[in-house]
């Protein structure tokens, strides 16, 4: 883990130095933090996550292609 201080002009130059890591992780590690944010924004609301429904769902959706 990297502790690093760093000091930031502006907001944006935040941003986008948060981007550039988050972007350079990989995909199971920005996974595992959405989970964890997740189960914090529950914690905060009093709420309990069911412990046998599978977290980040998403329905199967096909969409036409209008160019084929």
């Amino acid at each position: 883990m990297d502790l690093t201080a760093r000091k930031y002009k502006s907001l944006d130059e935040m941003k986008a130095d948060e981007y550039r890591y988050w972007q350079s992780r990989p995909v199971w590690e920005r996974m595992d933090a959405v989970e964890e944010m997740v189960k914090a924004a529950y914690a905060i609301k009093g709420w309990e996550i069911e412990p046998d429904v599978p977290g980040l769902q998403r329905p199967f959706v096909r969409i036409p292609c209008p160019w084929r």
